[in-house]
C-alpha cells in the first residue's frame, strides 16, 4: 500500500498531509470528447439548440465544477485555484467535441483531479443539453495530458 498515498500503514483511507510540501506554480491539462450524430453536432455549431449556447453553458459548469472538486472526490484537498481555461473544439469526423482543460494554482498539491472533473463535468453539460436529440452520445478519452510543479515535476502523456 505505500505507494498509494490516500491509505495509512495500516490500510485505512486517509487525506495526505501536504502541510510539509513546498508550494509552488501547479498546472495541469486534461481532456476528453464527446461522440454524437452528425445533426446534433450542426446544432451545436449553429448555435440554435432549444436550450441555448451549449459550448457556453459547458464552459461555465466545467469551471464551477473545478472549484467543487474537492466536495465530490473524498481526499482530495480544496484549492485556490488561480486559473481555468476551458476549450472546446468541434471535431467533424467522427462528429464530437473535444473538451481541454488547463488549471492552475499555486499550492502544495497538484491540480490534476480538478481539470479532469472539469473535463467530465463540461462534456457531461453537453450530453444532458444536447440528450433531448441524440441519447446515443459517447463520452471517451478523458485522460490527463500534462502536469507542472510540485516535487514530482513535469510529466506528459506518452512521454515515457
Amino acid at each position: 500500500m505505500s505507494d498509494l498515498t490516500h491509505f495509512n500503514a495500516e490500510g485505512q483511507a486517509h487525506m495526505v498531509d501536504v502541510g510539509g510540501k513546498d508550494e509552488t506554480h501547479r498546472v495541469a491539462v486534461a481532456e476528453g470528447r464527446i461522440l454524437m450524430q452528425p445533426e446534433t453536432l450542426a446544432r451545436i455549431r449553429a448555435g440554435d439548440h432549444a436550450k441555448g449556447d451549449v459550448l457556453g453553458i459547458a464552459r461555465v459548469a466545467a469551471i464551477m465544477a473545478s472549484k467543487r472538486t474537492a466536495d465530490l472526490i473524498p481526499l482530495c484537498h480544496p484549492l485556490a485555484l488561480t486559473r481555468v481555461d476551458v476549450l472546446f473544439e468541434t471535431e467533424s469526423e467522427p462528429p464530437a467535441v473535444r473538451c481541454q482543460v488547463t488549471a492552475e494554482t499555486r499550492g502544495r498539491t497538484g491540480v490534476e483531479m480538478e481539470a479532469l472533473t472539469a473535463t467530465q463535468i463540461g462534456l457531461l453539460t453537453i450530453y444532458d443539453m444536447c440528450k433531448a436529440v441524440d441519447r446515443g452520445m459517447r463520452i471517451e478519452g478523458v485522460r490527463l495530458l500534462e502536469k507542472r510543479g510540485g516535487k514530482s515535476g513535469h510529466w506528459r502523456a506518452g512521454a515515457g
